[in-house]
């Protein structure tokens, strides 16, 4: 290393405090952490460990058992179910503060739904928080995860200003974004307590040109440290604490749900909407849409199945549903929002709600729309219940299956991104591979970043391997039109996205980030067989 950039180069310490452990092993106990949102079968644990501080998860990563580390469990990829791992739930450490100018430190187990109320009373806003609140943000990190508001605000990436990390034989790495970068020759060095170094060689595989990318470990010249981590789903250390980016001033929202004709009358409002939304970033006036989300027909019924579309009557003509959400400034009110949309065919009117309505005019939907203006809570949440409604039907309905007809049913949902010039024939190519293999699906995402979820129903265990098939389909679909097959969600344990992962990097990137695992972790004792195979 003689002769590198000191800046690609950090110091670790021991870790502080005395080290609270609570720890569980009555199978009765145990049997609540042996799956998660994914119903992957076949998880095994022996006991799992409560840490209630850093040094408490310090001493754990002395040992040389497996361990994996855990927050929810909401993974929709099996990445939280134990294969024989003890298991570490970081649920205890949810400590937040100290408050920061612009940002708060938040310990991994701290749950987004009671952190939001938190920041509601500081009149704060946090943006990539994922629609499941119930998430912790260690959980968040671990996938970069990104909310329905990446496409005005960007993935949890853009938002961790620093992180703690405990790695592989307990000693503790603070970094701060900014302070490690990768050396011009594309490596990190970490100073070890025992006077023993680690050298990390960075991945040199490009990563797809889309907003959202959750495959494998980060790698592009220069990097920070910090996002070596992000998205690593905790196979090179257990993050302990995150320091956040905030918002100052909480915005107001004007949210929608509009009814479209079909795909194609979707993807064009959208379309409209993305344009007007970049043009006002850019210094304009108009609409500042930050997000756009999308529910297929399928979706649909499955929400009225559930009884969950009961005060939203539809026409059975319609073939789709959107949920837009506009940023607007913190004072805006109730009666401002209703008179510009009242005037919105006055073209002299640059308000950013008279410019929406008339882009939902344009398009033959207003009069259909059902609003919710600033200052209606409920009516808002009520749309978004909607929308989180909608996997957790699906996943019900997976463990449902499994329980009672078929024990290899499980979850097969996908995760895939591509440029939004693409997603009107990306979307149709993923239609005809599940209608060509006969499959029951329903389709939900984030159109407005080309970003969506083809879920399978499998109603057989005959089923799962046409499952398979057509998920792998459409994840190289996605490779081929230059997006990723893993947005957010990452790879997890599920076996169509681990081998999307090797179609996109090929068998060497995934040597390449084997390597860097060797690296921080020698044993390969942390969330084993995730991603890849050791």
């Amino acid at each position: 290393m003689k002769g590198r950039n000191p800046a690609c180069c950090v110091r670790a310490r021991a870790a502080s405090g005395e080290g609270r452990l609570g720890r569980l092993s009555e199978t009765d106990e145990v049997e609540a952490y042996l799956d998660d949102a994914a119903h992957y079968p076949g998880g095994t644990t022996e006991e799992v460990f409560l840490p209630g501080d850093e040094a408490a998860v310090a001493g754990l990563l002395k040992s040389d058992r497996p361990l994996l580390a855990v927050g929810a469990q909401s993974s929709l990829t099996g990445g939280a179910t134990p294969r024989a791992d003890s298991v570490i739930s970081m649920t205890r450490m949810d400590a937040v503060g100290p408050w920061l100018p612009g940002s708060v430190k938040v310990e991994a187990g701290v749950v987004l739904a009671p952190f939001e109320a938190q920041l509601k009373t500081r009149g704060l806003y946090y943006p990539p928080a994922p629609t499941f609140d119930g998430a912790t943000v260690g959980g968040t990190v671990a996938t970069d995860a990104a909310g329905a508001a990446t496409f005005k605000h960007g993935t949890t990436r853009h938002w961790v200003r620093g992180l703690t990390v405990v790695v592989a034989g307990g000693d503790v790495l603070d970094l701060r974004r900014g302070q490690v970068r990768a050396s011009p020759e594309g490596h990190f060095e970490i100073a070890m307590t025992n006077g023993s170094k680690r050298e990390v060689e960075i991945p040199g595989y490009e990563m797809p040109a889309v907003p959202k990318h959750s495959a494998g470990y980060w790698a592009e010249p220069g990097m920070d440290l910090v996002d070596l981590f992000i998205g690593s789903e905790g196979t090179l250390g257990v993050v302990t604490e995150i320091e956040l980016g905030l918002i100052g001033e909480r915005p107001a929202w004007f949210t929608a749900l509009v009814p479209v004709a079909d795909d194609a009358a979707a993807v064009a409002l959208v379309a409209s909407l993305r344009e007007s939304s970049m043009e006002t970033w850019a210094g304009g006036r108009g609409a500042d849409v930050a997000a756009v989300e999308y529910i297929d027909r399928r979706s649909i019924e499955l929400l009225e199945e559930d009884g969950a579309m009961a005060a939203l009557a539809l026409d059975a003509s319609v073939g789709a549903l959107l949920l837009i959400q506009a940023e607007l400034t913190p004072d805006f009110s109730g009666e401002e929002a209703a008179r510009q949309l009242a005037s919105f065919e006055d073209l002299s009117l640059e308000a950013p709600l008279a410019v929406l309505a008339r882009i939902l005019a344009e398009h033959k939907v207003l009069e259909a729309t059902v609003a919710a203006l600033p200052g209606e809570e409920g009516r808002r949440k009520e749309m978004f219940a909607l929308r989180e409604a909608l996997p957790e039907g699906v996943n019900r309905r997976v463990g449902e299956a499994q329980r009672n007809i078929d024990a290899a049913i499980s979850k097969s949902g996908g995760d895939v991104i591509v440029p939004f010039a693409s997603f009107e024939r990306a979307l149709g190519d993923y239609r005809a591979i599940l209608d060509e293999a006969g499959l029951d699906h329903a389709v939900w995402g984030h159109i407005s970043d080309g970003n969506i979820h083809p879920n399978i129903l499998a109603r057989s265990g005959r089923e799962m391997e046409s499952a398979r098939a057509a998920q792998l389909a459409i994840g190289q679909r996605a490779i081929e039109m230059g997006g990723s097959p893993m947005s957010e969600h990452g790879t997890g344990r599920n076996p169509v996205k681990r081998e999307l992962l090797v179609r996109l990097y090929g068998e060497e990137g995934v040597e390449a980030m084997r390597r860097v695992k060797r690296a921080l972790d020698p044993q390969g004792l942390l969330a084993r067989a995730v991603m890849f195979d050791p």
